[in-house]
């Protein structure tokens, strides 16, 4: 059974179509890909930079809280002293 000349060429042209924007359509895909993870790494590494920040200001909290807890013993103790002799 003949096929139209017209239906024939039609598909040709669209199977070329395909097979032509199938690199294009690849190497965009790569792309975004590549751009989403280069993003998420981004995010991941200002997220780090923040939690280590948050863990630097407790540690030097904790340290001035250590180091006022001292001076209060050490001068307490000097005024009971003091009060004792007194």
């Amino acid at each position: 059974m003949p096929v139209n000349e017209q239906i024939t060429d039609s598909m040709t042209q669209v199977n070329t179509k395909v097979v032509g924007e199938t690199p294009a359509m690849a190497m965009g895909n790569m792309l975004l890909a590549s751009s989403q993870a280069l993003s998420t790494v981004a995010l991941n590494a200002t997220a780090g930079n923040q939690q280590g920040g948050i863990t630097m200001q407790a540690a030097t909290v904790q340290g001035v809280n250590s180091l006022m807890a001292t001076g209060t013993a050490v001068i307490g103790r000097a005024s009971e002293e003091i009060i004792e002799k007194g």
